[in-house]
């Protein structure tokens, strides 16, 4: 006797089927266009890179790299990883591309999946979809307004609205040494584990990232980098705030904000929902100003962002919005016999060359069946077809909300159909 298996996905790895993938498409088209508006151009990354481009390019020390990539030795003892983020892949692209030997700043946009090994919840995946920008070669706090506000106007035009946006300044070379030497004195005169001592001394900024109760409450007088801005540094971020505050991209200055990557200087910040309870970060980035020179390229500047679709997808559920139409077509044929069903197919094919989201019964379904069939699709509309309106030259169009239904010239049909297109 012969067992069948029945497979899923991989934990952490979620499905997005109809209806609920309308809205994970919309997502991401949204904020995609949102970049291309300002002059963002395509790129398409490697699923997996170098081993070490993730260790340099994101901090050996970051949870990330010590604790979540996915890294595996492919057939040829190489050691690889799966994107657990896109920046370090694009400057990697950038530099082996000679992107950054032309116009500046390179501009570019991405999406797809990245791979983290997390424990699973809502909002937290160990596959994450997400949408990237990122901006290269120029430093230059409009530039960090435009990127910050590509993300805010996305978000808006999805009809969300119950987000903030937290941004701080991480400084710049001639003030994060003197501040870490502060920060790293403070935090190694507390009561800390061994290994959360440990991180003081690697990297003390990371410390403050940690979300663990106990920890958060040791560390709430610690020096803040905002209070040891140099001049050049503060005055680019009063700067940025200068350019949001036009552009009309409200924010809130939070200077104990810390992303968990550790390329990021100067400008950072965070989009949060609060209506998603722990996992409430749905995009978030900031400037990277050595990253390039880390990497093996230019001593050039940076600033970009990865927005979670995932969770702008669980955002938009919060708030009880939808992006996009649940229905699935907006015509449904119903045709009634064999010549009609042949004119159906044709008449179906008219509608699609012309924009109009279209289907039918299939499977020889009679009329009631059929009709059942329309229902379920969401059709605004159904077209009935039979013989006797083959011979006449006509078609019926029944209004599937209120059962009004008339007749119009086959002919016509495109245009009557076009009418209902949303």
């Amino acid at each position: 006797m012969t067992v069948s298996t029945r497979f899923s996905a991989p934990k952490g790895v979620p499905d997005y089927v109809p209806p609920q993938s309308a809205q994970f498409v919309a997502v991401r088209d949204a904020l995609l266009r949102a970049a291309s508006l300002a002059g963002y151009g395509h790129i398409e990354l490697p699923l997996f890179e170098d081993t070490a481009l993730f260790a340099r390019g994101v901090g050996e020390s970051t949870d990330v790299v010590t604790k979540e990539m996915y890294t595996f030795a492919d057939r040829g003892g190489r050691s690889v990883t799966l994107r657990p983020e896109g920046t370090a892949g694009v400057m990697r692209a950038v530099i082996e591309h000679g992107l950054d030997r032309g116009a500046l700043p390179v501009k570019l946009r991405y999406s797809g999946p990245f791979f983290r090994y997390e424990r699973p919840q809502a909002g937290r995946y160990r596959q994450l979809q997400q949408v990237g920008v990122e901006a290269i070669g120029i430093d230059d706090p409009a530039l960090d307004a435009e990127v910050i506000a590509i993300a805010d106007a996305g978000f808006r035009s999805l009809g969300l609205t119950g987000f903030r946006l937290d941004i701080t300044s991480l400084g710049d070379d001639t003030c994060r040494p003197q501040y870490r030497e502060v920060l790293q004195e403070f935090l190694l005169g507390l009561d800390l584990d061994d290994e959360t001592r440990e991180r003081a001394r690697v990297n003390p900024l990371r410390v403050l990232d940690d979300k663990r109760p106990h920890i958060k409450e040791l560390t709430a007088g610690a020096p803040l980098m905002l209070d040891h801005l140099s001049g050049s540094a503060k005055a680019h971020f009063d700067e940025v705030l200068g350019h949001l505050d036009r552009l009309g991209v409200p924010c809130t200055i939070n200077p104990r904000l810390v992303r968990g990557l550790d390329y990021y200087t100067k400008t950072t910040f965070e989009f949060v929902h609060e209506g998603l309870g722990a996992q409430s970060g749905i995009g978030g980035g900031g400037r990277y100003d050595g990253l390039m020179a880390e990497l093996g390229g230019q001593q050039l500047s940076g600033i970009g962002f990865g927005i979670g679709v995932d969770r702008t997808v669980l955002a938009l559920e919060a708030e009880s919005v939808a992006a996009a139409p649940s229905a699935r077509c907006e015509v449904f044929g119903v045709p009634m016999g064999q010549a009609a069903r042949e004119r159906m197919v044709t008449i179906l094919g008219d509608l699609r060359a012309a924009g109009i989201r279209a289907d039918m019964a299939y499977g020889g379904r009679g009329v009631k069946g059929a009709m059942k069939a329309a229902d379920k699709s969401g059709a605004r509309i159904a077209l009935m077809l039979g013989d006797r309106d083959l011979a006449e030259g006509t078609i019926g169009i029944k209004e599937l909300a209120t059962g009004e239904q008339r007749s119009v010239p086959l002919g016509d049909i495109v245009a009557e159909a076009g009418g209902t297109h949303a």
